[in-house]
């Protein structure tokens, strides 16, 4: 897996553009929230922060090319009780800035783990869907230190990308173009939850693919099986029944068979974004995962 840039955007404009549509998408989410940068070696990392100071942290990756107004539907259940932190990816559209390439497993846990350390955070339950289920799982290979448990959604990482996933994308695409009544209909066929999701949290979607320019990031490098049988500590598994990117039972078998003691669901009525699409049953999930560590 490597990287050949640094993703920008094409003008100042642009980015000032976007960023006034990224706020509002962020006010989604519960107040008070409040907001952190991070110095890395690879650059400056946007947080987002809600809930209480104390207690086991919750930290939260979106997927490519997302931000983490996606992840509006869990952040009052989880701050309920845990600090729940959500982070701009580097090398996605957002309020971070990259400005050194990070070419590889190692080097995207490095950054991660800088900002985890900036943040002063320890026994994080790291949680990530799509690309963040990814990074997730390849800090627990190559930084776990830090780390309480992983949870994964429809991750990358586990199968080859398929073509399906990229048609999947266009198909979403032209779903954009249909009359506003007609997209949730269209979402549920395609089994994209963008396409009801509320306006402010697609309006920076569509402006970055207009003007934002990734870094070269190419798909998820499939884990090897000896980094997934690496991987000691607690991990959660969900993947949806339609998901475009997994073969989910093909998935179960593989990471049953490797990761020790791994929880792993199929969950119905889901695509790629069930955190959007089941929003209630992932945060059932995920707090029940994390109540029983607690107790354990």
């Amino acid at each position: 897996m490597t990287r050949t840039s640094v993703g920008h955007f094409t003008s100042e404009k642009a980015r000032t553009t976007f960023l006034d549509a990224y706020d509002r998408a962020m006010e989604l989410w519960p107040s008070p929230r409040r907001e952190f940068d991070i110095e890395t070696g690879y650059g400056t990392v946007h947080v987002h922060h809600y809930g209480p100071t104390e207690g086991e942290p919750i930290v939260l990756l979106h997927g490519h090319a997302g931000h983490p107004s996606n992840w509006y539907p869990q952040i009052a259940a989880l701050g309920a009780h845990h600090p729940v932190y959500a982070i701009d990816t580097l090398d996605d559209p957002g309020r971070s800035v990259q400005r050194a390439v990070a070419a590889g497993s190692a080097e995207n846990a490095a950054w991660l783990g800088e900002v985890l350390a900036g943040l002063e955070l320890d026994r994080v339950h790291l949680v990530g869907v799509s690309y963040g289920g990814w990074l997730a799982l390849n800090q627990a290979v190559h930084g776990p230190e830090r780390l309480a448990s992983v949870t994964s959604l429809d991750p990358g990482g586990i199968e080859k990308v398929p073509a399906r996933f990229y048609v999947h994308m266009i198909g979403g695409l032209f779903g954009m173009l249909a009359p506003r009544p007609l997209r949730p209909a269209v979402g549920r066929l395609l089994a994209n939850p963008a396409l009801s999701a509320p306006r402010e949290m697609i309006a920076p979607l569509m402006l970055a693919m207009r003007s934002y320019k990734p870094g070269g990031r190419p798909p998820a490098r499939p884990f090897t099986d000896a980094e997934l049988g690496a991987i000691g500590l607690p991990v959660l598994m969900l993947v949806g029944r339609r998901s475009a990117l997994l073969r989910p039972r093909r998935v179960l078998e593989r990471v049953t068979a490797l990761i020790p003691g791994v929880r792993a669901e199929i969950v119905e009525r889901a695509g790629h974004g069930l955190n959007l699409e089941q929003p209630e049953l992932v945060n059932e999930r995920l707090l029940g995962f994390l109540g029983e560590l607690a107790r354990g």
